[in-house]
């Protein structure tokens, strides 16, 4: 029930309120929400795909590019795909082009090689000088010179322990080289003084020579750390051994 006091004071506040004319009025309608799907229960499809039918993507200057018969075009669409996004890309040219042939040999030392050879022929066939034949005779025997025959004479005598040795027995020259260079090194860093080498009687060799014999009296007489060496005696090899003496690592 509304008071006629509330009635009438509102009819006072809107009595110069006039409507508003129908030109200026717009109704705004509502969409309507679209239907919802039905389910549907789900069916395989039998039905064979059909193939996509694309344009050849390949440009013609490809095609002229290519050698013998053309292979046969893709059927993978990812296959196509691709094709279709190198379309616009185009061949290097031949100039750009590097080709790689196969790796080249090794170089070879020529020079390292001439030298050894020259090494190798100075210690067959070089002079031998006096302090090689200091007792005379065949037995192979070395000193430094400037050195008192003293020590020589120790050193054949047996006044020098023996402290390690090296059989070179079946190597051939170049492994016997390398072997005896090594073994030299090593038992001067290890402060050894006196060892043997044994290079055998060459019963085997041609002629019943020892060539190891001779190449290694030369490559001893090169060694700087070299002082002196003897042949051994028979119980420590005789002429299949050499007693070396080498110089003190300090």
């Amino acid at each position: 029930m509304i008071d006629p006091e509330d009635l009438a004071a509102f009819h006072a506040a809107v009595a110069d309120a006039k409507p508003l004319p129908p030109v200026d009025r717009a109704e705004i309608t509502r969409p309507k929400k679209p239907p919802l799907p039905r389910p549907r229960s789900y069916e395989p499809d039998t039905r064979t795909p059909a193939k996509p039918t694309l344009a050849d993507p390949l440009p013609a200057h490809w095609h002229a590019h290519r050698e013998g018969n053309v292979p046969p075009r893709p059927t993978d669409p990812d296959q196509l795909a691709f094709l279709q996004a190198i379309a616009g890309v185009e061949p290097l040219p031949e100039r750009n082009l590097v080709v790689h042939g196969n790796r080249p040999p090794p170089p070879k030392p020529l020079q390292h090689i001439a030298d050894e050879r020259a090494a190798l022929h100075e210690s067959l066939h070089g002079h031998i000088g006096l302090q090689d034949r200091l007792e005379g005779g065949d037995e192979p025997h070395y000193l430094r010179h400037g050195l008192a025959n003293t020590v020589l004479r120790d050193l054949r005598r047996g006044r020098w322990v023996l402290q390690g040795e090296l059989d070179l027995h079946g190597l051939n020259r170049e492994e016997a080289r390398h072997q005896l260079a090594a073994f030299l090194a090593a038992s001067l860093h290890a402060g050894k003084r006196c060892v043997r080498v044994i290079h055998g009687k060459g019963h085997g060799s041609p002629q019943k020579l020892s060539i190891l014999r001779q190449l290694v009296r030369g490559w001893l007489a090169q060694r700087i750390e070299v002082l002196a060496y003897c042949q051994a005696k028979p119980a420590d090899g005789g002429e299949g051994a050499l007693i070396v003496l080498l110089r003190n690592q300090k």
